[in-house]
């Protein structure tokens, strides 16, 4: 994975809490992995929601209904 030039400033802004990501603050990377795998980022749910871990579509739709 290429070092992103943006990762110290995206970090200040991460609300991902899931430690061993290799991804953090790598926001291109991160969002175009959940894609691939059909999933949302960490960082588009609400806090009590993200700590879960499931990034699935449908618990992100759940989030707003």
């Amino acid at each position: 994975m290429k070092k992103c030039p943006n990762q110290k400033e995206n970090l200040k802004n991460c609300t991902c809490s899931y430690y061993p990501c290799d991804r953090k603050g790598c926001c291109c990377e991160c969002v175009a992995f959940h894609r691939s795998v059909s999933q949302v980022p960490g960082c588009f749910f609400p806090p009590e929601k993200e700590k879960t871990y499931d990034r699935s579509v449908t618990c992100f739709v759940s989030c707003f209904k």
